[in-house]
Order: structure tokens, then sequence, then C-alpha cells
């Protein structure tokens, strides 16, 4: 395998840190570390009679043959990338609409990536495709070493299904392009010591001509180091065109400013907008989601509002001026789930209750919205993409979407819808990858430790009483303002669910699920609340008697790692087992390691003191390092990936080797390659699931009764 170029040094661990050496990814000492910890979790958990069959069902339900293909519309071919047995690395592929109409349609493959790994020696993961339209013959292809999130780009012939001899070609780095033309490139990449930002992301924007030394490209734009990154947006609609660069200033403010070409040079126009309002085109319209609240003369539209104004109104006329429109207005149990756009009409995808709903916009010639409910599946939950391309000037599907509609116990269906009638084509269904007679789902409310109601979904397995004596999995994010919506559990209804386990997903604050308000209310010096509302769905769960603190273990990745890090220490009596993946752990030094400091608006500066001393309070490496000696805490397994390049996986390392320090015997497992997923392929993600739940059940399942709480 050949191993990536190293990741920027992050500043040295402070002396007092014990473990600090852990967090150089690479180095002999670290890995042998990780090497001796992987083969003691493996003899424990691969060991056990249950882990082959789970890993092998596991696969086999990744690789089944029978899943949706996913697809993206490139003129006038459906492009997917697919994983199965024999193409554990994936085929780009494509086919028609007629085509896929079918039950098996015939693929075109246009890239093997395994049989080009093997060619190139490689571990070629793939990152994805940007094609020119409207013919899509030139795609620059992202391809990563691991599953890391920087990627190698370089320009493909999608016809001659070749790559470009002397075309475009970009070395391993984070890199963002933007087709200005086909011989012109926009490029935020690592041009070297000064063009990054401090979280590791690109502070400068090139325009690259063809067959350009990349070094003689030219810069057009600017952020600062401070920065979390910059970026650029071309819309190339015909009499539309427009170019909007863009400095986000944390993760959740940017500055935006569009390019205008005036008597014969370039000059930057800044958009007056609120800085974390998101802005779209549409044609002659520009359409504002708020974050937060904004006042235009005597009125107030609040934050989690879409509002509609003119292009112009929006770029030349300063706010008092314009006149906004609403799309959207959010209500204490409604938010706005996304947005998408058709020729002639606009597609809102609407959380009410955490279930999706329908509403199609037609604009009148006056300025005036006509709105349609639309007849979809519910509840559950919704996904609308346009199928509609801006480039073609007379395009046969301009007013036709891809809907796809899911439930906890319901697979996936793909169907073809067209604006202005509720009739749809089913194109494609999901089987069933369990038996889900006799189970169900419920929604219940937890009452957090401020009032707060706090939704969650409880999926019950068939004759699952509440007993206090069911095997329960509490799953959490809770942040960045991502909301838990249902999904088919194909994995956990086979391997959990099919054999007595209740699985529970808790919508806490800091995530979307009742938009920018729910997000905000558990951010940096409110982050507990994040913790408080997973504890009480916990307790709610116990008094309820669906389970209690000897069967219940808790689950989450990234931030969610750092959700059931927290709350294991803060409430080891509630919980029994604890799987920890991908997590953030150490926010004394969170923004110091790789991508961290782009997350500063979502919990603050560790290095500011008033930050601290509310982070302080529940950074589980240092919460660790103060818990009185004999405290007993729940058994816990870390997960995580020497190549994710986003949470550095010093955070778990650390956070196991201080465990054993204090006399704990944590579990630790990190996949040598997998990127922040954690996993490379499906043979990868397929092994590291099963090991999570066979640790689960070792501990929640009546096979292990009488294990006692690892205790120092």
């Amino acid at each position: 395998m050949t191993l990536h170029s190293p990741a920027p040094a992050a500043p040295p661990a402070p002396a007092a840190d014990a473990f600090g050496w852990l967090e150089e990814v690479q180095s002999d000492a670290a890995l042998d570390w990780v090497r001796a910890r992987n083969a003691a979790t493996r003899e424990q958990l691969a060991g056990d009679p249950r882990f082959a069959p789970m890993r092998d069902k596991l696969r086999e339900i990744l690789d089944s043959k029978a899943r949706i293909p996913a697809i993206a519309r490139r003129g006038d071919a459906l492009y997917n990338f697919w994983r199965d047995e024999t193409h554990p690395r994936g085929l780009w592929r494509r086919t028609t609409l007629a085509e896929y109409r079918k039950p098996e349609p015939a693929w075109e493959t246009v890239l093997d990536l395994d049989a080009l790994a093997a060619a190139e020696k490689e571990n070629w993961v793939w990152a994805g495709a940007t094609c020119l339209g409207p013919d899509y013959r030139r795609c620059l292809l992202s391809l990563s070493r691991g599953g890391a999130d920087a990627t190698v780009v370089r320009e493909f012939d999608s016809v001659t299904k070749q790559f470009i001899e002397g075309g475009f070609h970009l070395p391993e780095a984070k890199s963002r392009l933007e087709w200005a033309d086909e011989n012109t490139l926009y490029v935020a990449s690592d041009f070297g010591p000064g063009s990054l930002t401090d979280s590791g992301y690109p502070r400068v924007i090139k325009r690259w001509q063809r067959g350009q030394p990349l070094a003689a490209a030219v810069t057009v734009f600017e952020g600062e180091k401070a920065d979390v990154s910059v970026g650029v947006s071309v819309d190339r609609t015909p009499g539309f065109e427009r170019t909007v660069f863009s400095r986000a200033t944390d993760f959740y403010n940017a500055l935006e400013f569009l390019l205008v070409r005036e008597a014969g040079a370039d000059r930057l126009l800044p958009i007056d907008k609120p800085t974390d309002a998101s802005l779209g085109f549409w044609r002659e319209r520009a359409v504002l989601e708020l974050r937060t609240d904004l006042k235009v003369g005597d009125t107030t539209w609040p934050r989690g509002a879409l509002l509609a104004t003119s292009a112009d109104d929006m770029l030349r006329r300063p706010p008092a001026e314009r006149r906004y429109v609403p799309l959207f207005l959010p209500t204490p149990t409604r938010s706005l789930a996304g947005y998408t756009v058709s020729a002639q009409r606009l597609l809102l995808t609407l959380s009410d209750n955490v279930a999706s709903r329908l509403e199609e916009l037609t604009p009148g010639a006056d300025g005036s919205w006509q709105r349609r409910p639309i007849d979809a599946p519910f509840p559950g939950t919704l996904g609308v993409s346009t199928l509609h391309d801006p480039l073609l000037k007379d395009d046969p599907l301009a007013e036709h979407y891809l809907l796809t509609a899911v439930d906890f116990l319901s697979p996936e269906t793909l169907s073809l819808g067209r604006t202005g009638t509720d009739e749809r084509e089913v194109l494609k269904a999901s089987p069933r990858f369990f038996d889900a007679a006799g189970m169900r789902v419920e929604q219940r409310f937890a009452t957090s430790k401020d009032g707060a109601r706090v939704p969650y979904f409880i999926v019950w397995p068939p004759g699952a009483k509440e007993d206090g004596d069911n095997p329960t999995l509490l799953y959490g994010y809770g942040g960045f303002e991502v909301p838990l919506q249902p999904w088919y559990a194909a994995a956990s209804g086979n391997v959990w669910g099919a054999h007595g386990g209740v699985f529970v997903v808790a919508n806490i604050r800091g995530g979307g699920e009742f938009g920018p308000a729910w997000h905000q209310a558990a951010i940096k010096a409110d982050k507990q609340k994040s913790y408080d509302d997973f504890i009480a769905v916990a307790e709610d769960l116990v008094a309820r008697k669906v389970t209690r603190p000897r069967r219940l273990g808790i689950q989450g990745g990234s931030n969610g790692g750092l959700l059931v890090g927290a709350v294991m220490l803060q409430r080891p009596d509630l919980f029994n087992a604890v799987l920890c993946q991908v997590p953030l752990l150490d926010m004394q030094r969170f923004h110091l390691l790789l991508a961290g400091a782009s997350w500063m608006g979502e919990y603050g500066n560790p290095d500011d003191p008033a930050d601290w001393a509310v982070i302080s309070r529940y950074s589980p490496y240092q919460v660790l390092q103060r818990l009185p000696k004999g405290t007993a805490l729940p058994p816990v397994l870390f997960t995580t990936s020497t190549r994710d390049d986003r949470v550095h996986p010093g955070h778990a390392r650390k956070m196991a080797a201080q465990m054993e320090a204090q006399g704990y015997s944590p579990l630790y497992y990190e996949n040598i390659e997998g990127g922040h997923g954690g996993a490379a392929d499906n043979a990868q993600r397929a092994d590291m699931m099963a090991l999570g739940y066979v640790f689960l059940w070792q501990r929640l399942g009546d096979a292990q009764a009488a294990l006692p709480k690892v205790q120092p």
C-alpha cells in the first residue's frame, strides 16, 4: 500500500499530556501501540462465535446486487458508482433512463477502480467526479488513498474512458475545483506554505489555464489564515451566468463576492446578506435561507425561513430596499429540510415532527407564488433531487425529479415524479433485508433537565414487552444542525433487532430536527444541553421500563463519539456498553488537530479562557483525568481509522491509553485505512460493524448477564 503524503504536523502536545506522542499518526511507536490493541480486541471480539456470521451477513447486505443504484444525471446518461463482492473498490458506470427503468439495466463501465488500483499499485478509493456540461465529456476525477479526505485529481475523458494525457492534474490535497470553461479551472488547493487555513483547508483560489503549470496559475481570491476555507461556485445557466467566491469565516458564516467584469477588468462585488444565511440563485431569482432573524423595515423574518427575491435586488440593492417573499416560515414543530428546483418550480422538503412532507411552489408573473402540498408517503424520510439540467436548451426532463422514501422498517423506494402532479413511477425498490413482521416503531418524548421536550424513536423487535429487560442500543449525534431522520436499518435489523434488541434514535438538541433554533440551543456555551437531552432519553427508557442500565448501550460517531464519551463519564450508572466511533475526545486540542479549527463555531475556542471554562466541564479526556479513584465506568469500545484526516485518530488513542493508565480496560480498534467513515471498502466496513455488534451483545445480551462492569 502506498502511504499518503503526511498531513501538516500538529503543534506538539504539552509536556503534561503523557500520551501526546499518540498524535504522531504514522510513528512506529504509535502504530506499535495500535497493533497491540487491535490484536487484543480482535481476540476478544472476532473470536466470538457470533462474529463471523454477523460479518458475513453484513457483507452480504453491503454487497447486495438488489440494492438501488444511486444515480446522477449527466446529459443523456445516468451515472452510478457501484461496489459489490466482485468489485470491492467499485465501478463508475452509466446507463440511460430507458434502461434504468428495467429490472436489470444494461450498464456501461466507464472506469473500473479495482483495475486502476491494481495497475497503478495504489489503494484508490472513489471520491467523486466533476464533469463539464452540457456534454459532460471532460471530468475531474477525485481519487483518495485509503479513504482520506485528501484526494488526487486527474482529468478524464468519459467518451474514450481514458485519463487525458497532459490534462489537468492535482497532487494529493484537500482540493476544491470548478470548471470555468473547457480550458479553465478555478482551483483551491495546497499551493505550498501559507496557502492553507488553520483548519487545513485551502485559503487561496487560482485561475488555471489548460497547458499552464500549476505554479503559473493566477491567484484570483484569498481568504484569511483563521478562516475555515475558501470556495467558488460557477453557475453556467445560459443568460444567468454567475461566479461567486466565498470565505467561510467559521463553520456557519461566510462572506460572498460576485465576480463582475467592468471596463475589461474583473472585480469582486461584496454580496450584502447575513453571513450565516445560505444564498442560492435560480435564474433571475435569489433564494435566501436564514439561520438568524432578519429585520427588513418593519418586518422581522424568523430564523429557519426561506425567502425569495430577485437576483438583481439581492446583488445591487441594499437590504432595506429588497422585497422578500416568504416561501417557508417555520413553526415549533416544522422546519425546512431542503429545497430543489426544476425549470419552472421549486420543491420544498419539510420536517414535521421529524417526518418528511413535500410542497411544490410555482412563481407567478406578478411575483406571487402558488403553493401545492405533494401527496407522498408519511411518516418517514423523503429525499428529492431534480433531474433538470439548466445547461440544456430543450431539456426533456426539465420538470422531472427523483423521490426516495424510506422509514425504519420499510426499505427504500425510488420513484420518478413530475411537477404539477402527484402521479409517480416507481423505478426501483430495495429488497427487505430482514423480516419486519411483529416489529413496530414509536415516537416518544423525554423531558430534559431544563424542561425541553426531546423526541426519540423506538424500533421494537417482535414480541418485546416493557418489562425493563430488553437489550437496548441508544444512538445519537446532536451537532452541526444534522437531523437524525428515519432510515431503513438493514444492518441493525438483522444483527440487532432480529435477535431481540431494541434500537432507539435520540433527536437531541444540536441537531437539525427542528431547524436552526434546535441546533443553536446546544452549541458553544450551551453544548451541555445535547448531553442533558441524551441522558434524559436514557432515563426515560429506564423509567418507562423499555430497558435497565445493565441492558442499555450507547453508540455515536464523530460528534456523536464526543456525545457518548461525555455522557459515559457524566452518568456511568446509566449504561453498560459504549460504542465510541471516530470520536472527538480531547477538546482542549481539537482545534489544533487536522480539520478541528473549522469546528470552533460549534464548540468554541479552547484557547479562550471563558470558552475553556465551559468546554473543560465536558471534554472527555480531561474529565477522565479528574475522576475520583475507584469510579466505575461502563465497558467501552473505541474505533477509529489511521487514515482519518478529518477527526484525528489521536483523540481515540489518547482516551484509551489514559483509561488504561487509570486502571480501566477499554477495547480499542483502529482500521489502518478508511478515512472518516472508518472503512475503505465493504469488507472493512462489515468487519468493523461486526466488531461493534459483537461487543454490544457481549455486554448487553443474556450470555454475559453476570459480566461485571470494568472497574479500576
